[in-house]
């Protein structure tokens, strides 16, 4: 403790507010003054440590950690912590975080800085960097504890951990309301890129690859690149041609097989043109490598080639030969290729680019466990999702899906880890299936199915609305560090609600004015 710092158990919090802000900064409270929650917590925390840096060491030294006790001391793991729920609880960006954590007082306090004789701040690219130690492992073990801290306090938590799983006969004996009762659903995480088209795929290819290689060859010196930013204007004027061409609407077939053939011209145009700059992209990167290994900085230059390479034979195929394109071979992003084409049939959104992700809550609006599905189906995924919130939670005892996790090996399988299964079959039922799914247990358990939509809404504000972070490593991040946030926001909104009916039972019920 320092002059006017003030101890994080202290910290005055607004209960009353509805803002976003107090109900995090009461989670992340609570965490920090249970002792035994804030062991397990900061002993996880200590694996967030950068990478060893500095001139002369090899690359297996690089990929070591830092020793935390040696060198200049960085920002703490607690405060990276806070900085990073606060983010996709915010559903902000790192401007706005950068200026919260240097000029908002409540959260200055919950970073550990006094008021007045602390004068320490924050830069946006120390924010960034510290944010990015995390990985998806660490905050699903962050996410277990926070989760288990949430079922304490709502006194409804089932004696989880060893205890449960080392007596399995308590567990089942429970009475039907103290069972851990989960929903599975799944949900589109939209990536951050523009509608796709194979054209302006093509050029955003070639346009990284003309930018790459010109700064390789400035690099090793190598001729040719001088008139490269008029190659790229050439390469974009053919481009807006062909969008032009696209747009024609006229019906008589003379002009539409004069049009079409225009069409086909201007794209072998487009073409050529590109594959020019390819072969001359090509040509320097042999030439730099004459001269040594190539720079860590370029080498992204082989896989935009790469890229151009396969839009250019994929345009090819289907303008100039007429050939349709299987969907499992199209590109959806050059520089989020991760990205899926999703069509979930939802009215008014025809196509949504990104990933799914799949989401198992509880009754008490927890988030167990998700999982990021790469190509991947809700019915190829239903019984791996129970089997891993198992793991993670062996009291779980009631899992409710809806159709698109059916299948005969679904039904069959589920059945051996969860005491009951509410799982409606598609198309005709027989009379069993009848009798099964309209008794009351299932039908009161399958409406209650309907409030993980509430979940997905809260996760779509807390930022899975569209992922900004870059690569399946950064979407997977992102995407754990929204449910960490998420479940720590719900631990405030509980703590927030148990003050109040507190402090109502103190001051009683009001009186009517005479």
């Amino acid at each position: 403790m320092t002059f006017g710092q003030v101890d994080i158990a202290d910290i005055e919090i607004n209960i009353k507010s509805r803002d976003d802000i107090p109900h995090l900064l009461l989670g992340l409270q609570y965490i920090y003054v249970t002792p035994d929650l804030r062991e397990r917590i900061f002993a996880l925390l200590e694996q967030v440590l950068p990478s060893r840096r500095g001139h002369g060491l090899t690359e297996q030294e690089r990929s070591q950690p830092a020793d935390p006790n040696r060198g200049r001391p960085g920002m703490e793991q607690w405060k990276i912590l806070v900085l990073g729920v606060l983010r996709l609880g915010l559903n902000t960006d790192y401007d706005r975080i950068h200026e919260l954590s240097n000029q908002h007082s409540t959260l200055r306090q919950m970073l550990g800085h006094s008021d007045w004789c602390d004068d320490t701040r924050y830069s946006l690219q120390s924010i960034k960097d510290n944010l990015m130690l995390f990985t998806p492992e660490l905050f699903d073990q962050i996410n277990q504890e926070v989760v288990k801290a949430g079922h304490a306090l709502v006194k409804k938590s089932l004696n989880v951990g060893p205890t449960a799983a080392a007596n399995p006969v308590a567990v089942k004996n429970r009475p039907a309301a103290d069972k851990l009762r989960g929903r599975c659903d799944s949900f589109v995480v939209e990536t951050d890129v523009h509608f796709p088209t194979d054209i302006n795929l093509l050029y955003d290819a070639v346009r990284k690859v003309i930018e790459e290689s010109r700064a390789l060859a400035e690099h090793h010196t190598v001729p040719g690149w001088r008139q490269h930013q008029q190659g790229l204007r050439q390469i974009k004027k053919q481009y807006r041609k062909i969008q032009k061409l696209k747009h024609a609407t006229a019906k008589d077939e003379s002009k539409q097989a004069k049009r079409e053939q225009e069409i086909k011209q201007a794209h072998q145009t487009y073409l050529d043109r590109t594959a020019d700059w390819l072969k001359k992209s090509e040509h320097t990167l042999q030439q730099a490598r004459l001269g040594g290994a190539l720079p860590i900085e370029f080498a992204a230059l082989e896989t935009y080639q790469g890229y151009t390479r396969i839009l250019l034979d994929q345009i090819d195929r289907r303008v100039i030969q007429g050939e349709k394109i299987p969907h499992e071979e199209k590109l959806f992003s050059i520089f989020q290729p991760h990205t899926e084409w999703i069509c979930k049939g939802k009215a008014g959104v025809p196509v949504e680019l990104g990933l799914r992700v799949c989401i198992m809550e509880d009754q008490h609006r927890f988030i167990l466990h998700h999982q990021v599905m790469e190509k991947q189906t809700d019915d190829a995924i239903a019984v791996e999702m129970v089997i891993e919130s198992r793991k993670r939670f062996p009291e779980l005892a009631v899992a409710s899906f809806d159709k698109g996790f059916h299948s005969k090996a679904n039904q069959a399988e589920l059945k051996n880890h969860l005491e009951q299964v509410i799982l409606p079959k598609k198309g005709r039922l027989n009379q069993a299936d009848k009798d099964h799914e309209g008794s009351d247990d299932f039908k009161q358990l399958r409406k209650q199915h309907s409030g993980v939509e509430s979940a997905i809404n809260a996760l779509e504000q807390n930022g899975l609305d569209r992922c900004p972070d870059h690569g399946i490593k950064g979407f997977k991040c992102y995407v754990a560090l929204a449910v960490v946030s998420r479940n720590i926001k719900r631990l405030g909104a509980v703590i927030r609600q148990q003050t109040l009916e507190q402090e109502q039972r103190k001051r009683g019920p009001y009186k009517k004015a005479a």
